[in-house]
């Protein structure tokens, strides 16, 4: 069980730090500042508020509910935002809170893993709260990376098939992240 336990969250804090949060870096470093809270219509969010919402959920899920720290998570102020908040400001919070998470599960013990708490409201296990926030940032990565290409008018490179390398945006080549 230590080992699987060891393996999952070795896996959560590959994604999180060195897969996903490097997408967002390229892509908020692409978008002017203006561009950072372009919403496609009202009902929508915007890259920044998007970096908002991850790095809210992020502190909820793993900081405070698996590492005990007090949450004071305010959701709804994370979609009600309309900046202007700096794409630097935005992604040194989003990096600190991914870099503390990460501390986080780097310490989770197997059976931390396996004991239930309340997070949000709902009754989790510690391996339910790492799956849902590793799900949760994949997916608005993708709708990051989704605006930007739409505002860009552009492939960002991110994507290739095994043994091909990857394009910097704009067809520049860039390592692969």
């Amino acid at each position: 069980m230590s080992k699987l336990a060891n393996s999952i969250l070795t896996q959560a804090r590959h994604s999180l730090q060195a897969h996903h949060l490097p997408r967002i870096v390229c892509c908020l470093a692409l978008l002017p500042e203006k561009q950072i809270w372009w919403r496609p219509h009202a009902t929508s969010n915007s890259v920044g508020n998007l970096v908002l919402h991850l790095s809210g959920n992020v502190r909820q899920w793993i900081i405070s509910g698996l590492g005990g720290v007090p949450d004071q998570r305010r959701r709804d102020k994370e979609f009600a935002e309309r900046g202007p908040i700096s794409k630097r400001l935005l992604l040194t919070r989003l990096r600190r809170t991914v870099s503390e998470a990460c501390r986080v599960l780097g310490d989770l013990s197997p059976a931390e893993l396996a004991r239930a708490r309340l997070i949000q409201g709902f009754r989790v296990t510690g391996l339910e709260a790492v799956t849902h926030v590793t799900e949760h940032f994949a997916y608005h990565t993708g709708q990051i990376i989704l605006i930007t290409k739409m505002r860009l008018r552009r492939d960002l490179g991110f994507t290739r098939l095994p043994g091909e390398k990857a394009k910097k945006p704009g067809g520049r080549r860039l390592p692969a992240i």
